[in-house]
């Protein structure tokens, strides 16, 4: 089926002044917490109110109202009540706010050949080579024993350094070049440079005493304190517009913030649903969606029922009837068609950029293992909702059979017994520091989104 490039569809000023605020947001929050807080924000200024104050409230919530709850800094739940009851299901956008990066260590720091240096361990799927040379930044929160925090971010200001991580030169990397590719780098080698200036008096260790020196001074930060933090390194600098035309914008943590950012948009945007709203930003699945902010978690399930209990219709009977009820879009980026790399893609059933969001019937790898596979049905539905509203989409695989594979939460939240499938934006250099999305395709994957909820 040919689906053919969308740019000229919409109206230019608008799709870009959408896709500004896009970039503007995804430059300021790349970390799952940096998410969370600024989303909380934009949810207060609209007039949300927090789970645990609906609660305590004496009033039911009513239609319209915006009701949020976060797991440990890490997640976010947002609720748009409906019109109609929630026992009669609701309407699911689902993404995630991690991406791969590197995270330091719990005893990071040392000192190697009068070089202060940051032990890292890398998270997620990541092609260790493309992570060498780069300005990179600290993002964090440290947890002093006490109690008390202190976020970081270093690195993104101009007047800010930053760090990175060294590569072999050229004049003497015969044998490196000679590796595999997965070899040339290894994960314990990506280790941060952070200083070379030794503490004066000093004798032994004094770049690292340096370096200590500074972190107190300026953050009162020990060395302890690194056992209770977490730090993530990403690229520095601000996401991009990319190309002569303007028409693509250049980010690190596209992959699922593009998606996590158009969903959050929709359920802010859509104000009056006919079925009750849910936007869920998951952390964790870069890693398989694993522990208490993961989608593996009871989170979702737990807020679900606090909800339904606030609207005076929980029972443990009655939220199992209102997940099997509940449509859900996996709002999950797919792998976009470059033509550097052909090869690995079937060109009828792969996604371009600038032709519309992308559904993916299955993810999965070889014989679809690990796949959701959205029944028939669903997709019927969804076609005849989206061209209803004369919104461009397109269907793809993850690539040519048994060339690779990838996954998403769409299959955990298949096993309550939703209906779901996979539906996001095409990206080029998917998981590497700084990933490629067309701005057409951001924005008509915000208007779908809001039809669903619609």
């Amino acid at each position: 089926m040919d689906k053919k490039n969308i740019w000229e569809k919409r109206e230019a000023g608008t799709l870009q002044e959408f896709c500004e605020d896009y970039r503007v947001f995804l430059s300021g929050h790349k970390t799952e917490r940096e998410n969370v807080s600024g989303m909380i924000k934009e949810l207060e200024k609209a007039g949300a109110v927090k789970l645990e104050d609906a609660i305590s409230g004496a009033s039911k919530p009513q239609a319209g109202d915006l009701i949020y709850a976060d797991m440990m800094k890490k997640s976010l739940l947002v609720f748009r009540v409906g019109k109609k009851p929630l026992t009669e299901g609701a309407r699911f956008l689902g993404a995630h706010i991690d991406s791969p990066r590197l995270d330091l260590k719990q005893h990071p720091l040392y000192e190697d050949s009068d070089l202060a240096m940051l032990d890292t361990h890398y998270y997620g799927g990541i092609k260790k080579y493309q992570w060498v040379t780069l300005p990179l930044a600290l993002h964090g929160v440290v947890v002093r024993k006490d109690g008390t925090s202190v976020d970081i971010c270093i690195g993104e200001k101009p007047t800010d350094p930053v760090f990175g991580v060294s590569d072999l030169l050229i004049h003497l990397a015969a044998k490196q070049m000679d590796k595999k590719v997965a070899q040339a780098v290894t994960g314990e080698n990506l280790n941060i440079l952070v200083g070379s200036k030794p503490l004066a008096g000093e004798e032994s260790e004094s770049v690292k005493k340096n370096i200590l020196a500074i972190l107190k001074e300026e953050y009162n930060i020990e060395e302890d304190d690194f056992v209770s933090a977490e730090i993530e390194v990403v690229p520095a600098g601000e996401a991009r517009d990319y190309g002569f035309d303007r028409s693509m914008i250049m980010g690190y943590g596209q992959d699922d913030k593009v998606c996590a950012y158009t969903s959050f948009r929709a359920i802010l945007d859509e104000k009056e649903p006919e079925f009750t709203s849910i936007c869920l930003l998951t952390d964790k699945e870069e890693i398989g969606s694993v522990g208490a902010t993961g989608m593996h978690s009871r989170f979702f399930e737990n807020t679900l029922a606090e909800l339904m209990n606030l609207l005076g219709c929980y029972s443990e009977l009655e939220l199992r009837r209102v997940l099997t009820r509940t449509k859900v879009l996996s709002s999950d980026v797919s792998a976009g068609m470059d033509p550097n790399y052909p090869e690995v893609m079937e060109r009828k059933n792969c996604a371009y950029l600038g032709r519309g969001p992308v559904f993916n019937k299955y993810t999965g790898a070889r014989g679809k293992s690990g796949s959701n596979d959205a029944n028939a049905e669903y997709m019927g539905f969804l076609r005849g909702l989206l061209e209803r509203e004369d919104i461009s989409y397109q269907t793809a695989e993850l690539g040519k059979v048994d060339e690779g594979g990838g996954g998403t939460i769409a299959y955990i939240l298949a096993n309550l017994g939703m209906e779901v499938i996979d539906f996001g934006v095409a990206v080029l250099n998917m998981h590497a520091p700084w990933e490629i999305t067309n701005k057409a395709d951001i924005y008509e994957a915000y208007l779908a989104y809001r039809a669903f909820l619609r």
